[in-house]
């Protein structure tokens, strides 16, 4: 597309957005010239190094531009597919070094919905930074928004797997309805998250040594100075790779003045709104040398429900059990799978109530989350009682773990159905 056929297509448009459009096509013209400049030079450079790009596509995420977007990231998806085909390449990061923390990677994925419309439109890659937001959006002002995580794995022969995105995508279906706002489809939740990880490609990290972290964002960005939905809605997906959630050992410690959820509430769904209220008691916790808190039910105060970011499980003989997920607790994805596993090992596995009584008769405790995967509770403090957990030679959370993570590298036959290859 050249700069004659674009502005040809923009004639009803007013004299800012002509100018825009101009600016576009001449940085376009540009790009290309830069493109096969490179090509013919044989250079092997990485797509981060062209600068100029984000700012086109910055321009072209505007509504009455957004048509002229599949010219411009088509372009830079083939010039990047030739960058990284044959050898695998990687981001220059200490793979060994990854904690739980944001390494800015190239690209997030971007797409949008007018509340009156309610489906999304088609999304389109745009360079990884910030997103301007009006003051009175409805993320903003009154946290109408949602979140997901998955993850990304690469495997011994370096394909790339996904851990049952069609569940996230489902888990986001709920939540949208849950706080008023349209979702994506499956198909365009899984679509996101694939031309996510392919963008970011070379940020997967090798084999056995970290995983790519996608984090898909669904926000109210229209302007709303009441109390009410927003009016538009942005879908947004950005990745970054990862090691351990948690390095150290797990040492709890019992909550039994805060409450993380209500019945009622969004506890249940993956709502922004649920973890910032428990910042300040996480804190305190931390200060005092724990890892982590576990919460208590609102109703009773008896019942243990999870953590700030975890599922939570109790072994005794052959019974794993864990609290239901009934409006208060998140219904984690990694939690599911751990259920169904320990099921095909032949664990009787237990969803109820489980009184805090029980994690000191427990044998095993475990935690379960997409950041954390699976990982073994050392001791649990309630109330000034410390109990402290021997593992055995053989801990049933290691087993578990050992066929968790077997089957999201790609190590263990996914007789489940739940990985989805990224090609």
């Amino acid at each position: 597309m050249n700069l004659q056929v674009i502005l040809q297509k923009i004639h009803i448009i007013d004299f800012q957005v002509f100018l825009i459009a101009r600016r576009v096509s001449r940085s376009f013209l540009k790009l290309n010239m830069f493109l096969s400049r490179q090509a013919m030079f044989g250079l092997s450079i990485c797509a981060r190094n062209v600068n100029q790009l984000s700012r086109i596509e910055s321009l072209l995420s505007k509504p009455k531009l957004r048509s002229y977007a599949r010219p411009v990231t088509t372009a830079l998806e083939n010039y990047e597919s030739s960058i990284y085909s044959g050898k695998t390449e990687y981001a220059n990061v200490n793979w060994d070094e990854l904690g739980f923390a944001l390494t800015k990677t190239d690209y997030m994925y971007v797409m949008n919905c007018s509340k009156d419309e309610e489906i999304f439109s088609e999304g389109i890659l745009t360079r990884f930074g910030n997103i301007e937001l009006c003051p009175s959006s409805g993320i903003l002002n009154y946290g109408q928004g949602l979140f997901e995580g998955l993850k990304a794995y690469r495997k011994e022969d370096d394909g790339i797997l996904l851990f049952r995105p069609e569940e996230n995508a489902l888990r986001m279906k709920m939540g949208a309805d849950r706080m008023c706002m349209p979702s994506p489809t499956v198909e365009q939740f899984i679509d996101a998250v694939k031309r996510t990880v392919l963008a970011n490609k070379r940020w997967v990290p090798p084999h056995g040594r970290g995983a790519l972290y996608i984090r898909p964002l669904l926000m109210g960005t229209g302007p709303n100075l009441g109390v009410k939905p927003a009016s538009e809605y942005t879908f947004l997906a950005y990745a970054s790779p990862v090691g351990n959630y948690h390095k150290s050992p797990m040492n709890l410690v019992v909550e039994d003045k805060v409450c993380r959820a209500a019945p009622g509430g969004t506890g249940g769904v993956k709502a922004v709104t649920n973890y910032s209220p428990i910042y300040k008691t996480l804190g305190q916790a931390k200060a005092r040398g724990f890892t982590d808190v576990l919460f208590l039910d609102a109703l009773t105060g008896r019942n243990i429900e999870e953590g700030s970011a975890f599922n939570i499980f109790i072994l005794k003989g052959n019974v794993i059990s864990t609290p239901t997920a009934h409006g208060t607790i998140l219904p984690g994805i990694t939690r599911k799978s751990i259920i169904e596993i320990a099921s095909t090992l032949g664990y009787q596995v237990e969803e109820r109530d489980v009184p805090i009584e029980e994690v000191f008769d427990a044998e095993e405790v475990f935690c379960t989350g997409t950041a954390m995967v699976l990982k073994s509770v050392v001791s649990i403090t309630y109330q000034g009682k410390r109990i402290e957990y021997k593992m055995g030679e053989e801990p049933v959370a290691q087993k578990l773990h050992a066929t968790l993570t077997g089957i999201q590298t790609g190590l263990i036959e996914d007789k489940m159905g739940w990985t989805v290859e990224v090609d």
